[in-house]
């Protein structure tokens, strides 16, 4: 019998092969995420790099958005996903838009959908490759919360994805306070790209840093930040370590 046989007799066999699709791993990818609460409401930084694999491909990812009325949302992991999520998102907005009763979802209600969506994907085994990281301010309330592929999350004061899981929060930990002017948690936020800048391959030197107030969001434009390599363990990191190349 040959393949044509074999195809019609069971018509089945070649569609079921097509729908069983999967994102088996990442392919364009964004790195950290930080998000601070500050005096007047959410502060983010994300850098605008998109990694093919380990290069370094695209330069001008934009991986913070406005969601609604209320809230900014920030995407670490596969760029496509997140574009996926996007789209979930709009609708969900459109559809609350629909009923125009004078309510308008908030950034709790945005990250409650989230972490339902993300955990319902992990359960059929076909994950959204992103950890998000969801801000916002509605009738005076901030509000700072993240989650995982996988579907865990919490909410904080601040939170950081992937590298800067532990890169920066030990910084924000430190340096963090409740009164957190907007140029001050501007630099804090600064000097946390910076060292993601420094230890992660991933990292780019082109950045944008978001801001959620009452009044709505504002995105910056991009830019650079003032780096320094002439640290010494930047010129031999190997030295003293024993049995390494």
């Amino acid at each position: 019998m040959n393949l044509m046989d074999s195809t019609h007799s069971n018509p089945m066999s070649l569609c079921s092969q097509a729908d069983s699709q999967r994102t088996l791993y990442p392919y364009v990818t964004g790195t950290s995420v930080i998000g601070v609460k500050y005096k007047d409401g959410i502060l983010m930084a994300a850098d605008m790099g998109g990694s093919y694999g380990s290069t370094l491909r695209y330069k001008s990812v934009e991986r913070m958005k406005p969601i609604g009325k209320h809230s900014l949302l920030g995407a670490s992991g596969e760029i496509s996903d997140f574009q996926e999520i996007l789209r979930y998102l709009d609708e969900l907005i459109l559809y609350d838009n629909m009923w125009d009763d004078g309510n308008s979802l908030g950034p709790k209600e945005v990250h409650s959908y989230l972490t339902r969506v993300m955990y319902n994907r992990r359960n059929k085994f076909n994950p959204l490759w992103n950890s998000l990281v969801l801000g916002g301010v509605k009738n005076g309330q901030k509000y700072l919360g993240t989650v995982s592929m996988i579907g865990v999350h919490f909410e904080d004061n601040h939170v950081a994805t992937g590298f800067g899981n532990h890169l920066a929060r030990p910084i924000l930990r430190d340096e963090w306070h409740e009164d957190l002017s907007f140029e001050d948690g501007v630099k804090l936020l600064e000097k946390c790209m910076r060292v993601l800048l420094y230890r992660d391959r991933s990292a780019v030197n082109k950045l944008q840093i978001a801001k959620i107030t009452e009044e709505g969001v504002t995105i910056s434009q991009p830019y650079s930040l003032k780096t320094f390599w002439g640290f010494s363990a930047f010129q031999n990191p190997t030295v003293g370590a024993e049995g390494s190349w």
